[in-house]
């Protein structure tokens, strides 16, 4: 009898497990209102440390610098390897949303507007500064960006702010200091918001990265909550709004660009790896 018993509840952990196993990360797929399929290109999955990247970089075109939400460290991730080639670490646990990289200089954000400085990636030893931007912290900082043009960081709000419009800040690297005004705001009453369907709120676009296209000067957005990859002039004004399937982009918390202006995505992962992608647009 107690043998039994023993094998009926083996085998329902067997079952349980096959079950886990098949369906890990696989939460059911939403088709928001006006999502499409995407062209990808490549897809690189990423080993069990980097499941919630949260943020992407290229330090050149064959190396991405990489963050995750919970770990003081930035992980160099070599996309013609598929490897992580090196860990380098810069502070303690906490929420860290955003990285890029100035030449050989990293900067990496947390949640609260607080930024890290590391100098010369590719050295040691490497010297850490961590700058408080005044910033208020319950603004949930996910976005930062170099701007080459301007030579400045942008930093995105992910939530509060308005109902009308998310703004994005500027760190001016010439004088170390956060311009007092938004560089510029993401107006959300733009017709491209229209396929939504949703009402105007400050939800209504919530950035989890930026980046500027290398090639024509445009900033691409992303959101991770409702995937979404939002395209806009160099003022901001919106021009395209990509709804994108959740099958495709779990949730998109990285945006980055190589040399040749190709655009790569990085996704946390749910449950199962994260990865970055490589996609072209249309």
């Amino acid at each position: 009898m107690q043998r039994t018993v023993l094998l009926i509840i083996a085998g329902v952990f067997m079952v349980v497990g096959g079950i886990y196993v098949a369906f890990r990360g696989n939460a059911p797929e939403r088709n928001m209102p006006g999502s499409q399929v995407m062209t990808i290109i490549k897809q690189w999955d990423m080993p069990d440390e980097l499941e919630e990247i949260s943020g992407i970089s290229f330090i050149d075109d064959n190396r991405v610098a990489c963050v995750q939400d919970e770990k003081g460290v930035v992980f160099i991730y070599n996309l013609k390897t598929s490897k992580v080639e090196k860990k380098i670490d810069f502070g303690d646990s906490g929420d860290y949303e955003g990285i890029t990289m100035v030449g050989t200089t990293c900067y990496v954000l947390r949640s609260d507007g607080v930024l890290f400085k590391i100098e010369d990636l590719d050295s040691d030893p490497k010297e850490t500064v961590k700058i408080k931007t005044s910033l208020k912290s319950e603004y949930n900082f996910e976005g930062l960006c170099y701007d080459k043009k301007n030579d400045q960081l942008l930093l995105a709000i992910k939530d509060k702010a308005s109902d009308d419009f998310k703004p994005v800040y500027a760190f001016d690297l010439n004088t170390n200091t956060l311009k007092k005004d938004p560089v510029f705001t993401i107006p959300f009453n733009s017709n491209v918001f229209d396929k939504l369907e949703e009402k105007r709120s400050n939800k209504l676009m919530r950035p989890s990265d930026l980046a500027i296209n290398p090639k024509d000067g445009k900033v691409y957005i992303t959101e991770g909550s409702n995937p979404k990859l939002l395209i806009t002039s160099t003022n901001g004004t919106p021009e395209k709004l990509y709804v994108l399937k959740e099958k495709q982009f779990a949730q998109p918390e990285g945006v980055t660009f190589n040399s040749k202006g190709e655009i790569f995505i990085s996704n946390e992962g749910h449950g199962g790896p994260g990865n970055i992608i490589k996609l072209t647009l249309k």
